[in-house]
């Protein structure tokens, strides 16, 4: 299987990342891999797409840091592969990271990758409708019943009122953004710097403010979902809590959130009863849910990331589940000729 992994750049690649980790378990398993920055696309003049690609050499590596140190090397080769002659294309870009800079690269790579699928490529996630889901106003597509109280807007004013009808507490955050970057958790009624948290946020754009929710204090849950269900080795299920002891309200591992193992409750499968349709029919093979209560706060789709903090405390091969299941479409796609459409196999 030809596999190319579109990423935002190499030198921003770590270890710890749910990308590194697939790409070393992929080789492991004989398949051809590449990395691709979103801003190394090229459709050429013959009608195909390429990329400047970053190919590893090696056929094993202790461990993911000894595969990204290769990669990352400063005489690490890179060359020009044809993405086009891929079985699949994996699109593991987060484009809160474009925005400082080349705001441009994430929209313009999805166009690339629907070129590509057009081709016969299983790019995954849906590229179609990755473009509908470039920030957070695709979750507000999802059921009420499993989404807290919400508004999205500019206006101070607005944010305050909103504020006003939740008791002063509320959660104020960039409509684009990842990684609980720029987030402000007002819990206590407090509002002594209220103006400077919305002035803050909507600076560069658009803020989503959310209804407050008393259980996010103990953490809360990363689930992984894989064709529209949890994913899953052997009755182990991708579900972790992601918790805070150092005061910060916010549980994510990129600003220090610790993690545990957990099985997921009830409650779980209730949100995915009502979400799953959804997940399903915009081809969004691989996702993210952050849950709390019987709420899910957060959907992401564009690099669901906690993979290898799973297979650390599982010791489940969650990441060759995943590849050995893009083995399964490529089948798939083969057998049938082409006549299965590229939204229809996407979460087959």
């Amino acid at each position: 299987m030809r596999l190319t992994f579109i990423i935002n750049d190499i030198a921003t690649e770590a270890p710890t990342f749910t990308t590194t980790r697939l790409a070393r378990r992929a080789i492991q398993l004989g398949h051809d891999i590449a990395l691709v920055s979103l801003r190394d696309l090229t459709y050429e003049v013959d009608e195909t797409v390429s990329g400047i690609a970053s190919v590893p050499q090696a056929g094993d590596y202790e461990d993911d840091a000894a595969l990204l140190a290769e990669l990352q090397a400063p005489d690490a080769p890179r060359k020009r592969r044809v993405l086009t002659d891929d079985d699949v294309m994996l699109l593991r870009a987060d484009p809160a990271d474009e925005l400082p800079q080349c705001p441009w690269a994430h929209g313009s790579s999805l166009l690339f990758a629907q070129l590509a699928a057009e081709r016969g490529v299983i790019v995954l996630n849906d590229p179609y409708k990755l473009t509908d889901a470039s920030n957070k106003t695709y979750f507000q597509q999802y059921p009420s019943q499993i989404r807290p109280r919400t508004c999205i807007t500019r206006d101070p004013e607005a944010i305050k009122a909103f504020m006003k009808n939740e008791g002063g507490r509320a959660v104020i955050k960039p409509l684009q953004g990842s990684g609980g970057q720029g987030v402000f958790v007002i819990a206590d009624g407090s509002n002594a710097n209220l103006n400077q948290m919305i002035e803050a946020t909507v600076r560069d754009g658009y803020a989503i403010v959310q209804e407050y929710l008393p259980l996010a204090n103990e953490g809360d849950l990363r689930v992984l979902t894989m064709n529209g269900e949890v994913l899953q080795v052997d009755g182990h299920y991708a579900c972790i809590r992601r918790y805070n002891d150092t005061g910060d309200p916010r549980s994510n591992i990129t600003v220090g959130g610790k993690v545990e193992l957990v099985e997921p409750g009830p409650e779980v499968f209730e949100i995915l009863e009502l979400a799953g349709p959804k997940i399903r029919r915009d081809g969004m093979y691989l996702a993210g849910l952050d849950i709390v209560g019987n709420k899910m706060m957060e959907i992401n789709v564009d690099t669901p990331g906690g993979l290898t903090q799973l297979e650390e405390l599982s010791g489940q091969d969650f990441s060759g589940t995943i590849i050995r299941d893009l083995e399964r479409k490529v089948r798939l796609r083969d057998a049938y000729g082409g006549s299965l459409g590229h939204l229809e196999i996407a979460t087959l």
